[in-house]
């Protein structure tokens, strides 16, 4: 079924923007850099891409599930929009991680100095 793949990233692609809206972590906590990194890294990985067709390393393979629109030779019009959802998801973990890792040094923190204040009190 043509376009299949497509959906599926289109999907993903909502399903991460609902967790990242949830939760406020990339492009509701700080939408122009967000923006601006997905762009970045959606370029930079389509210039890859692009290097890598012209070197003859990528070609596109024969899928059923692929819409069949290239942007040009080898590159499907997907591969754009896989690389933005993966610079997107990038930004989501990373953010989720360093908010559990922030959370994890103040609950650590804050048994610290309760064992303190108990050790005083005794």
């Amino acid at each position: 079924m043509p376009g299949l793949y497509l959906l599926a990233l289109l999907v993903s692609f909502a399903g991460m923007l609902v967790v990242d809206a949830r939760y406020r972590l990339a492009l509701w906590s700080a939408p122009v850099p967000a923006t601006l990194a997905i762009i970045a890294g959606t370029v930079f990985f389509v210039a890859w891409d692009a290097a890598g067709i012209a070197a003859g390393v990528f070609v596109r393979g024969g899928s059923p599930l692929l819409l069949g629109v290239e942007l040009f030779p080898h590159l499907p019009v997907e591969e754009p929009v896989f690389l933005a959802f993966l610079c997107h998801l990038a930004l989501v973990a990373h953010a989720a991680a360093v908010r559990v890792a922030a959370r994890r040094r103040e609950a650590r923190a804050g048994g610290a100095s309760r064992g303190a204040i108990r050790d005083e009190a005794a």
